[in-house]
C-alpha cells in the first residue's frame, strides 16, 4: 500500500508539472490535424499558413493557462476569430479550455466579456473568410462556437472552483480544530507545571537565600556550591514563568534570545569554566544584534543553555568555547569543551539533547552532537533562517504534534 501510495503521489507530481504542457500540445496538434482535414489546399497559399499557425497557437497558448488564465484566455479567443477568418471551420476547442481554466480560477465576468465578444467577432470573421451569405456565415459562427460546448466547460470550471473552495474552508476548519486543541493543551501544561513545579522552585529558592543571608549575618564564607544553588534556583523561577507565559499566550514569546547568550556564559565561569563566546554575523562587528527569526533566536538560547549545563555536570571540563555565526540563509551554533568524552566513550543521550533534537528538527535544521576527536563533546546545529511565518508554523506544527 506504500508503495502504491507513493506512486501515486509521484505520479501527480508529474502530472502537475508536465500537464499542461502536455495538454497545450495535445490540443495544438488536433487543431492542426482538423484543418489539414478540413481545407487541405489551404496549406498551399499564405492565408491557409497563417491559419495553420494560429490554429497551433490557439493551442499552444493554453501551457499559460494556470499562471495567467485571462491572457490565455483572450488569446485563445483572437487565434480562434483568426483561423476563422482565414476559411478553417475548425472547433475552437483551445477556446473551450481557456473558458474553463479562467471560470475556474474565479474570473467570471470577464470570461462572459470575453465570450459575448467572440461570439459577436465570429460572424464578421466568417464573412471576411469568402462567405458571401450572411446567414450562412452566422450559421457557421454558431456551430463553430458550440453553444453548449460553451457553456458545459464554464459550468465545469465553477464546479470545480467550487469544490476546491469548499476543499479550503474544511481543511481550515481542521487547522483551526487543531490549533485550539494545542491551544487547550498548552494551557493544561501551564496549570500542571504552575500547581507543580513552582511551589518546588519557590522552595528552593527560599531555602538557599536564607541560608546565605545566615551564613552572611555569622561571618562565615558562604559556600560556593550554595551561591550556585541561589543563583540557579532564581533563574529556574525566571524560566519557569516566561514557559508559563509562553503557554498561556502563544504570541507571547520567552525573554531569553541571542541576547542573553552572553549571560549563560558568564554563569559557566561562575561555575569554574574557561568559557568564551564568539559571535559573527549580523552585523554585530558594528555592535548590532543580529537579525534573526525570534523561533530561531530562542532556539540559540536554549541550545547554548542545555549544552552548558551538561558542561557543567557532566563533562569534567576545564574550557568551553561558544560560537554563533549568523549567516543571511542560517544561524550555526558550536559548543565544545575539553572533557573527559571520547570517540567510543560518549555518554548516552538524555532528555536535554533529545529536545534540543526536536527544537532544531522542528526550524528544519540539522544537529550533532558527538565526542571529538581530540578529545571533548562538541554540539553543533544549523537552523535555516526561513521567513518569520513559515518559522512560526513549523514550530506551531511541533508543538501540536
Amino acid at each position: 500500500m506504500k508503495a502504491g501510495a507513493a506512486g501515486a503521489a509521484g505520479a501527480a507530481r508529474l502530472w502537475a508539472r508536465f500537464g499542461d504542457p502536455v495538454i497545450a500540445v495535445g490540443v495544438a496538434a488536433a487543431l492542426v490535424v482538423t484543418g489539414v482535414s478540413e481545407r487541405p489546399a489551404q496549406g498551399t497559399t499564405w492565408v491557409g499558413l497563417v491559419g495553420y499557425g494560429l490554429l497551433a497557437a490557439g493551442g499552444l497558448a493554453l501551457v499559460a493557462r494556470r499562471r495567467a488564465p485571462v491572457a490565455v484566455l483572450v488569446v485563445t479567443g483572437l487565434c480562434a476569430v483568426g483561423y476563422q477568418a482565414a476559411g478553417f471551420d475548425v472547433p475552437v476547442v483551445g477556446y473551450l479550455c481557456a473558458v474553463y481554466a479562467a471560470v475556474r480560477a474565479g474570473h467570471r465576468a470577464v470570461t462572459a466579456a470575453v465570450s459575448v465578444a467572440m461570439i459577436a467577432a465570429l460572424p464578421v470573421a466568417a464573412l471576411v473568410s469568402g462567405l458571401d451569405d450572411t446567414g450562412e456565415a452566422f450559421a457557421r459562427a454558431r456551430g463553430a462556437l458550440e453553444l453548449a460546448w460553451l457553456i458545459a466547460a464554464g459550468a465545469a470550471g465553477e464546479a470545480l472552483r467550487q469544490a476546491e473552495r469548499r476543499a479550503d474552508e474544511a481543511e481550515r476548519t481542521r487547522e483551526e480544530t487543531a490549533r485550539r486543541r494545542a491551544d487547550e493543551e498548552r494551557l493544561r501544561i501551564a496549570r500542571e507545571l504552575h500547581d507543580s513545579l513552582t511551589h518546588q522552585i519557590s522552595v528552593v529558592k527560599v531555602q538557599a537565600e536564607v541560608a546565605v543571608h545566615v551564613a552572611r549575618r555569622r561571618g562565615e564564607e558562604v559556600p560556593p556550591a550554595l551561591l550556585a544553588i541561589q543563583e540557579a534556583g532564581r533563574e529556574a523561577s525566571r524560566e519557569l514563568r516566561a514557559t508559563l507565559e509562553a503557554l498561556r499566550d502563544d504570541d507571547t514569546a520567552p525573554p531569553r534570545g541571542l541576547d542573553a547568550v552572553p549571560e549563560l556564559v558568564e554563569r559557566a565561569r561562575a561555575f569554574g569554566l574557561d568559557a568564551t563566546l564568539t559571535v559573527e554575523g549580523g552585523g554585530q562587528t558594528e555592535g548590532r544584534r543580529p537579525e534573526v527569526p525570534a523561533a530561531v533566536d530562542r532556539t540559540v538560547y536554549r541550545i547554548v543553555q542545555e549544552s552548558l549545563t551538561n558542561v557543567a555536570r557532566h563533562a569534567d571540563a576545564r574550557t568551553v568555547s561558544v560560537r554563533v555565526a549568523c549567516r543571511p540563509d542560517a544561524v550555526s551554533v558550536r559548543v565544545e569543551d575539553d572533557g573527559r568524552a571520547r570517540p567510543g566513550r560518549a555518554p548516552a543521550p538524555g532528555l536535554g539533547l533529545l529536545g534540543m533534537r526536536e527544537r532544531v528538527t522542528a526550524l528544519g535544521g540539522r544537529l550533532r552532537a558527538e565526542p571529538r576527536a581530540e578529545g571533548g563533546f562538541a554540539v553543533r546545529a544549523e537552523l535555516p533562517v526561513a521567513p518569520e511565518p513559515a518559522v512560526e508554523r513549523a514550530v506551531g506544527r511541533g508543538r501540536a504534534s
